[in-house]
């Protein structure tokens, strides 16, 4: 075995324990070690997956290296790696476009507090790539559940408090209902490993005799992670969630752990239950249906906020519809533009919160749409930001959300009159009112205040900021990030199909 093939478990391994070394360390030097863990195993993904790319075969690590049925297992393909090592440097960009207000936001006895909730976060988003056992699957899904409600009531004020029960609340309904499903497939199966399963899943569904359960059975496990992963009309935690915790929190909650929930059910899709059997169960017509209310109500929600941080939550209610759109569309092209606008969602957005932080605090930290009048003017860097997070958003050229919906629309030609013209119909209105909440937000943002002839602000304007070195830093990587996936698109589309080819 290569050396390099230990890199995911050394990665859920270095991120878990450090959860429990972050406990004992001073504000100081548990920011440089979660920093430093961050680097560390985007460095060694990145040496994965150059190693995935050269190789173009998976490979499975076993834990303890014990066989099934008795051992664990990793399972690594050049898909996982590069899922791995985008979650990674979203992660550390989104902690450091956000480090200072971790620093002001949270309170000094609870640093240690916040960076073991990264750190657990972390491991769960990379066991839920690796692993190839349902069961640690759902351990982990718990773990990412505990973490993220950490981080979202971390600043424990009335309304972080408010979103981190109703967080719970879905959650606990979600995974109650994907733990049902997995025990009735193992009760079935008789197996925890994702390649067993499959095998009997596919001898079971061929004879016919315990097709219902099954079909309840992966029904269940995928209204769990949908629930889960905030999929209309499930969303009602989201917009708070998003919209009150710190900027960092925001961000990673809304790139990376639904995001992690989605992955794991396309490793389901086509690892576990077979997607030839998801899409004959018709299951993924449900997933259409809701994916395009998707797509709609949650921009017409943006449309009515006055909160810029909660119109970008709801954004993300929209996004999520594009994704599950895809699954619904069921082809193997509908995937891959749904794995393509994964990575699209969570540099934009991302880029989006980060950018947005920037321009309340160049408006005395009022988040009120009055009152970030001429923002962009004394938030530069923010207001660019912003501006090309939106614009990605809509979906311009050069931008990742342009070639999101191309792809998405190129799936729905290749589908039946059914879902093509549904699908063309949403992704043109769901334009159409992105550019409505997103446009209208960057004429705002550089409207000169003195130029405003009707109405009042509510307080001050507010003064020019100078943007941290290390905030414009990160702003300026997420835009860069967004432009090599606007404008390089082919090479990573083929390495989303290959990596699907490897699942199976």
């Amino acid at each position: 075995m290569d050396f390099v093939q230990n890199v995911p478990f050394f990665s859920i391994l270095l991120s878990l324990g450090s959860g429990v070394l972050t406990s004992i360390m001073s504000k100081k030097i548990a920011r440089m070690w979660n920093t430093f863990v961050l680097i560390a195993i985007t460095v060694m993904s990145a040496a994965l997956f150059v190693y995935m790319l050269d190789v173009r075969e998976p490979f499975i690590f076993m834990m303890g290296h014990f066989p099934a049925p008795w051992g664990n297992e990793i399972r690594a393909g050049v898909l996982e790696a590069g899922m791995a090592l985008f979650f990674c440097i979203i992660m550390l960009l989104s902690m450091k476009g956000g480090q200072k207000h971790i620093d002001e936001e949270v309170e000094e006895a609870k640093i240690n507090l916040f960076y073991i909730m990264i750190n657990l976060l972390l491991s769960s988003l990379l066991a839920l790539i690796y692993t190839n056992d349902l069961f640690t699957a759902y351990v982990f899904v718990e773990i990412n559940t505990i973490s993220a409600c950490g981080l979202i009531m971390i600043t424990q004020h009335g309304r972080t408090i408010e979103a981190a029960m109703r967080y719970m609340i879905m959650s606990a309904l979600g995974s109650g209902l994907l733990l049902m499903g997995l025990c009735i497939l193992y009760d079935i199966t008789g197996h925890l490993l994702m390649s067993n399963i499959k095998a009997s899943v596919a001898y079971v569904y061929a004879q016919g005799t315990y097709n219902v359960p099954l079909i309840a059975s992966i029904g269940m496990i995928c209204v769990g992670l949908a629930i889960k992963s905030a999929l209309y009309p499930f969303h009602t935690w989201l917009p708070d969630a998003y919209g009150y915790s710190t900027v960092s929190s925001a961000a990673i909650l809304s790139s990376l752990v639904s995001k992690g929930y989605i992955f794991l059910l396309i490793k389901i899709f086509f690892r576990v239950v077979g997607f030839d059997i998801v899409v004959d169960s018709k299951i993924v017509n449900i997933f259409f249906v809701f994916g395009l209310l998707g797509m709609i109500m949650g921009s017409v929600n943006a449309i009515l906020e006055m909160d810029i941080r909660r119109m970008v939550a709801f954004s993300s209610v929209a996004q999520i519809g594009y994704i599950y759109m895809g699954f619904g569309l069921g082809t193997t092209f509908g995937v891959i533009a749904s794995i393509f606008h994964i990575l699209s969602h969570a540099v934009t957005k991302s880029l989006l919160f980060i950018a947005s932080v920037g321009l309340t605090d160049a408006s005395n930290n009022s988040r009120d749409f009055e009152d970030l009048t001429g923002s962009g003017y004394r938030n530069p860097v923010a207001g660019i930001a912003f501006t090309i997070g939106a614009c990605s958003m809509v979906g311009i050229p050069m931008f990742s959300g342009f070639i999101s919906k191309l792809l998405f629309a190129q799936a729905a030609v290749q589908n039946s009159i059914f879902k093509l013209l549904p699908t063309l119909i949403c992704l043109a209105i769901s334009t159409v009112l992105n550019a409505i909440y997103f446009m209208k937000t960057v004429i705002r943002i550089y409207t000169p205040a003195s130029a405003v002839r009707y109405g009042y602000l509510k307080h001050a304007v507010g003064k020019d900021v100078k943007a941290y070195p290390v905030y414009t830093l990160a702003l300026v990587l997420l835009i860069l990030l967004n432009m090599v996936l606007g404008c390089c698109s082919q090479p990573i589309v083929n390495w989303i199909s290959s990596g699907l080819g490897m699942f199976g």
